[in-house]
C-alpha cells in the first residue's frame, strides 16, 4: 500500500531516509519491517522559531516497491522534413519552445546571437580579468540565456497556464537532480546548468532541429502582414512563424522593432543594488543560532518586502553562499547580478535589493540624472523605461572609473549617507571602489532603499550591519518593454506568425515562468503553422 503524509521533523531526521521511516513507524503506527521505501515529495524549512523544523510531504511504500523512475520523461519524435518554425534566442523560453515544437511535430530552427554555453565561460571570465565585455557573449547573451550563469533558481510565483511540474520534470530528464521536484525553492546551481543546457541542445539536434550560434537576428521579414522569416548576421532563414525569445537585455531588438513601427509598451521594472553579507552571518540570523546552520541545514535564505512612500522595496534573487557578478551586455555600462553553485558553500550570500519603478516614475524629478554621453529623456516614448535603465547603467559605469569596478558602500554608511573609507572583502571579482551611492543614485531609489534597510534591520536583528556591502547596481530585474500580443493566440497584435515570448517580451520573470511561456507560445505557433499549411 501507499500512504502520503505531511510531517514536521527536526533537520537531522529529514536528512536520513531511515530516520524518517522510524518516525513514521512511531507516529503513524506502521510496522517498520513492512516499509520498503519512503520518498520526499515536498520539502521546506520552518525557521520562524528558535527550534528549526523541516516540513515534509512524504510517500511511504508499505509491502510494495516504489517506481524506478523519480520523474516523468517526455517522448520526442523525429521532425526532419517537417514544417519549420524559427526560435530567436536559446534561453529558457527559447529552449523549452524548441522542445515543445518537436513534440507538436514542428522542426525548430534556433538562432542564438551568442556562443554555446561552454564557450561563453571564456568571455564571462574575461570581464573580471580585462574589464572587457563582448557584446554578443556575456552573462546575458549566449546559450542558456541570462539564467545559465545566474544561479538556476526554479522557484516561481507565476500563475500562468502551463505545467510547472512538467518544466521541472524536463530539467530532470536532461540531467537535473530529482530533488528539484521536492524542494520548496528548487535550485540547479550555476555549476550544473551547462551540462543540462547542452543535453537539451542535443535532444533538439537528434530530433532533426537546428541550432545556430553566433547568429544575430537583424530583421524580421514580413510580407502581407505575416512573418515569412528573419534576416540574420549570416543570411536569411525562411519560415512561417517566429518565436521571439530574445531575453530582457536585447536592447537593440527593442529599438529595431520600435523603428519598424511594431507595437511596444513601456512596463515597470525594479531598480536597486546587490547587498552582500558574510554567509555565516545570514545563517546565524535566519537560524537563530550563533553557531550558524550546523550539519543538517542548507545555507540560509531570506526574503524581505515592505512599502516605502507608495512603492515596493524588496529582496530579489537571493543567492545563499553565492557570488556577485558583472552583468553588462555592452561597453560603457555597469550592472551586477548574483549566482550560486549547487552546493551554496561560498563565504558570502547576496541578494538584489530593489525599488519598484512604475512607468510614470521615470519622469519624477527625483529620478533625473545627468549622464555624460546620453541625451535627455522622451517620457512619451515606449522606450522611456528602457532609456532610463540605460542611463542608470551608464552612470554606474562612470562611477566605477569607466571599468567593471563596481561602486560600493558599507550598508550602514549607505543608510546614514556617509562615505565608506574602506570596504569589506567581497566575492565580486572585478573589484569594488568606495563610492557615495546615496549621493549619486536617483533620490527616488536611494531614499526608499535607506528606509527599507532600516525596516529590514528592525525585523531581523543583525541584518543592518557595517559588515554588509551595497554594490551598484541591480537594474535588470525584468524587461522594461512589453511586446504587445493577443491574449488568446499569443501572436503579435499587428503581425501574423510573430510570437513574442518569455521574459524579454514582458511575459515572464525567471527561468520557470519563461519556460512555461515558451511552451505556450510553441503550442500556439504549431497550431498557426498547421492551419497555414492546410490553407
Amino acid at each position: 500500500m501507499i500512504f502520503d503524509y505531511q510531517i514536521r521533523v527536526l533537520p537531522q531526521v529529514a536528512a536520513n531516509e531511515h530516520a524518517i521511516m522510524e518516525y513514521l513507524a512511531r507516529e503513524k503506527g506502521h510496522d517498520i519491517r513492512s516499509m520498503n521505501a519512503v520518498r520526499v515529495l515536498r520539502r521546506s524549512i520552518d525557521a520562524r522559531q528558535r527550534t528549526i523544523f523541516m516540513n515534509l510531504t512524504v510517500r511511504l511504500f508499505v509491502n510494495e516497491l516504489p517506481p524506478t523512475d523519480d520523474f516523468i520523461c517526455r517522448e520526442y519524435r523525429n521532425v526532419e522534413g517537417r514544417p519549420p518554425a524559427i526560435v530567436v534566442g536559446a534561453g529558457p523560453a527559447g529552449l523549452f519552445a524548441a522542445l515543445k515544437l518537436i513534440e507538436k511535430g514542428i522542426r525548430p530552427i534556433v538562432v542564438e546571437r551568442g556562443k554555446d554555453v561552454r564557450s561563453r565561460k571564456v568571455d564571462v571570465a574575461n570581464i573580471a580579468r580585462t574589464h572587457t565585455v563582448d557584446p554578443e557573449s556575456n552573462y546575458c547573451f549566449g546559450e542558456g540565456g541570462a539564467g545559465a550563469y545566474s544561479d538556476g533558481k526554479l522557484y516561481t510565483r507565476s500563475k500562468k497556464r502551463g505545467s510547472i511540474e512538467g518544466v521541472l520534470n524536463l530539467f530532470c530528464q536532461h540531467g537535473a537532480s530529482a530533488s528539484i521536484l521536492a524542494d520548496a525553492h528548487p535550485h540547479l546551481g550555476t555549476d550544473k546548468l551547462p551540462r543540462i543546457i547542452e543535453n537539451m541542445r542535443k535532444t533538439i539536434l537528434v530530433c532533426g532541429g537546428e541550432v545556430h550560434f553566433n547568429t544575430r537576428m537583424d530583421e524580421i521579414l514580413i510580407k502581407n502582414g505575416r512573418v515569412c522569416g528573419i534576416a540574420t548576421s549570416r543570411g536569411e532563414i525562411l519560415a512561417d512563424a517566429v518565436i521571439l525569445a530574445t531575453g530582457h537585455s536585447a536592447k537593440d531588438v527593442y529599438r529595431k522593432l520600435y523603428a519598424g513601427g511594431v507595437a511596444l509598451e513601456s512596463k515597470g521594472i525594479a531598480v536597486g543594488v546587490r547587498l552582500e553579507h558574510p554567509s555565516q552571518l545570514i545563517d546565524c540570523i535566519r537560524y537563530h543560532n550563533p553557531m550558524g546552520r550546523g550539519k543538517y541545514l542548507p545555507a540560509a535564505e531570506y526574503s524581505f518586502t515592505t512599502q516605502v512612500d507608495g512603492r515596493g522595496v524588496y529582496s530579489f534573487c537571493m543567492c545563499p553562499g553565492g557570488v556577485v557578478v558583472p552583468s553588462a551586455s555592452g561597453s560603457e555600462e555597469l550592472l551586477v547580478n548574483g549566482m550560486s553553485p549547487s552546493h551554496r558553500g561560498g563565504r558570502w550570500s547576496n541578494s538584489g535589493m530593489v525599488v519598484q519603478v512604475n512607468v510614470e516614475d521615470v519622469a519624477h524629478p527625483d529620478m533625473q540624472m545627468e549622464v555624460d554621453g546620453i541625451e535627455g529623456e522622451d517620457f512619451s516614448s515606449p522606450l522611456a523605461v528602457l532609456n532610463f535603465q540605460e542611463r542608470l547603467e551608464r552612470l554606474c559605469w562612470l562611477m566605477g572609473n569607466r571599468r567593471q569596478t563596481a561602486p560600493a558602500q558599507r550598508m550602514t554608511d549607505f543608510v546614514n549617507s556617509k562615505l565608506s573609507y574602506d570596504l569589506p572583502d567581497s566575492s565580486y571579482a572585478p573589484g569594488l571602489i568606495s563610492s557615495p551611492m546615496h549621493f549619486w543614485m536617483p533620490r527616488f531609489i536611494s531614499s526608499r532603499l535607506q528606509r527599507g534597510f532600516e525596516l529590514f534591520g528592525r525585523s531581523s536583528r543583525g541584518f543592518l550591519t557595517r559588515e554588509a556591502t551595497v554594490i551598484g547596481m541591480e537594474t535588470r530585474t525584468s524587461s522594461p518593454i512589453r511586446i504587445v500580443r493577443d491574449a488568446d493566440t499569443l501572436q503579435h497584435t499587428q503581425i501574423g506568425g510573430l510570437f513574442p515570448c518569455g521574459e524579454g517580451a514582458g511575459y515572464a520573470g525567471g527561468i520557470v515562468s519563461a519556460a512555461v511561456d515558451g511552451e505556450r507560445c510553441a503550442v500556439s505557433a504549431a497550431e498557426y503553422i498547421d492551419a497555414f499549411h492546410v490553407r
